[in-house]
């Protein structure tokens, strides 16, 4: 159970690695649910009336230089240009975003306590942007904070309850702290919002598993597997295939994702439990060492070899 949960962990890092840099000023850039924004009534001022942005200004100098580097992935060079522009404006409203690209560019540079504290001070300044709870939660993630992830991404639910990626991620951090309950209500919830959702879809598979439940699992991964099917996904199903000693059907997809994927661990020590149910044992330990050279910690790698014996 402990190893299944280590890749629930895994996969759920990889979900929420994709922060958002935001290359445009404006408050519909943060997406901030329209209830949360103020909705006193104001006369409507003509375009030709409007105070134009000085755009010359140092500070939207700098701006644009962050953005040209951010675009170049220069990432040192766009968090100076970042740093220089809260400097040369740190009163200005449009600081909050200025400050999520920055903690990004920091986590880019493997920075991640001042990405962190600059995420904090940006929510400080807008805390129901939708884009920046959900930049936050990934970092915390990545950082193991799963407690602090799971209530960011359970704020965005409730900001925004479209919001697929937070639901999947808040329930699969619920799968990591074997709360299959919490887990199973926000895959199902997923589905009342859109019957066919593939996240949902996914989630439920994996509850499914963890759950020892490998036929349902199965036929969940199976769906998600027809429309996307990834490397990750047919590793899952074929463990599942093996704990119902289904081998032909867990062989076909090992070797599918062998294919996409041949430096996975992950894939040889499948396939190590394989050749070992085949009795097929010189391939076994085969596969064992190149699940070891592939990243496997060693003592997880060999108990395939010692269950069986």
């Amino acid at each position: 159970m402990k190893k299944l949960f280590a890749i629930i962990a895994a996969i759920l890092c990889f979900c929420s690695s994709g922060a958002q840099v935001i290359t445009s000023i404006g408050e519909q850039n943060m997406k901030i649910p329209k209830e949360d924004k103020k909705t006193e009534t104001k006369p409507v001022t003509p375009k030709s009336q409007l105070p134009e942005i000085d755009t010359t200004s140092v500070y939207y100098a700098y701006v644009d230089s962050a953005q040209l580097f951010i675009k170049k992935k220069d990432w040192s060079n766009a968090e100076s240009f970042i740093m220089k522009a809260i400097v040369s404006e740190p009163s200005n409203k449009n600081n909050s975003l200025l400050l999520s690209n920055l903690a990004t560019i920091q986590r880019n540079q493997g920075k991640l306590p001042e990405a962190l504290k600059n995420y904090n001070m940006a929510l400080d300044m807008t805390p129901n942007a939708v884009t920046l709870l959900m930049n936050r939660a990934s970092l915390l993630v990545e950082l193991d904070s799963l407690e602090m992830a799971s209530s960011d991404y359970e704020r965005v639910t409730k900001l925004d309850p479209l919001q697929e990626e937070a639901r999947f991620n808040h329930g699969m951090i619920a799968l990591e702290r074997q709360d299959a309950v919490t887990a199973k209500a926000d895959f199902e919830e997923m589905l009342r919002y859109n019957p066919n959702s593939l996240l949902a879809n996914e989630g439920l598979g994996f509850m499914h598993k963890a759950l020892g439940n490998y036929a349902k699992a199965t036929q969940y991964l199976s769906e998600v597997i027809k429309a996307s099917p990834s490397v990750s996904l047919l590793g899952n199903r074929a463990d599942c295939y093996l704990m119902m000693r289904r081998l032909n059907e867990a062989s076909e997809d090992i070797a599918n994702a062998l294919q996409v994927a041949p430096d996975d661990g992950y894939l040889y020590l499948l396939r190590a439990r394989l050749n070992r149910m085949r009795y097929e044992n010189e391939a076994a330990k085969r596969d064992v060492q190149l699940a070891i050279d592939h990243g496997i910690d060693p003592a997880i790698a060999k108990e395939i070899l010692q269950v069986a014996n």
